[in-house]
């Protein structure tokens, strides 16, 4: 068994400026809420956020800050 992830201290911090930044995208927001939320506890990424975050990784418009917050929470969604 796999053991879970737990959201670092750079995306933590990084996900904090992104909730106090008026001018952040509502993506973004979501993305930083979760990965906030499972930062010191065993929670998983539910499927309906990883595959926002998914669908914010492949869109070339995103940014790097939405691009590192979607990766951290990929890495956190359940293993099949």
């Amino acid at each position: 068994m796999s053991r879970n992830e737990k959201t670092g201290p750079r995306v933590t911090k990084t996900a904090a400026l992104v909730l106090r930044d008026p001018n952040a995208s509502a993506l973004a927001k979501s993305l930083a809420g979760s990965g906030l939320a499972q930062a010191h506890t065993t929670k998983q990424t539910s499927p309906a956020v990883a595959r926002t975050a998914a669908k914010a990784l492949n869109d070339g418009r995103t940014s790097t800050t939405t691009r590192a917050l979607a990766g951290s929470v990929l890495t956190q969604k359940p293993k099949r």
